[in-house]
């Protein structure tokens, strides 16, 4: 999702679901990572993380990491071709104001269940 939904341009990686599976949460790491960008304000305060185009790695880093932990949130791209949301029951929506855009996701990511995409 990184980088095929990116379009080497900015995204924003915006978290609204947490504390869902305390069990599952790495908050240390969590911080630890955001601490390594030189942000040390908590989730709470600050839940978008805005990824500059040449960031596409840390982008799958911070959405990996929020996906391990049970996290819930949107990748907005600025190209607005496609956007995702991710839930804290496993599962990805992706959504585009031309339906067509949602072929190429379907190509990438495979054709979802009933309902979805």
């Amino acid at each position: 999702m990184a980088t095929q939904l990116t379009y080497r341009q900015s995204a924003l990686l915006f978290l609204t679901e947490w504390d869902i599976w305390a069990g599952s949460e790495n908050w240390h790491l969590y911080y630890k990572l955001r601490q390594s960008y030189g942000d040390n304000r908590l989730l709470d305060d600050a839940p978008g993380h805005l990824f500059l185009p040449h960031e596409a790695e840390d982008l799958a880093s911070f959405l990996q990491l929020s996906m391990l932990n049970g996290w819930g949130g949107y990748v907005l791209t600025e190209a607005n071709y496609v956007n995702a949301f991710f839930s804290h029951d496993e599962f990805i929506d992706f959504f585009a104001q031309n339906s067509e855009n949602l072929n190429d996701a379907r190509k990438v990511f495979g054709t979802p269940p009933a309902n979805r995409c």
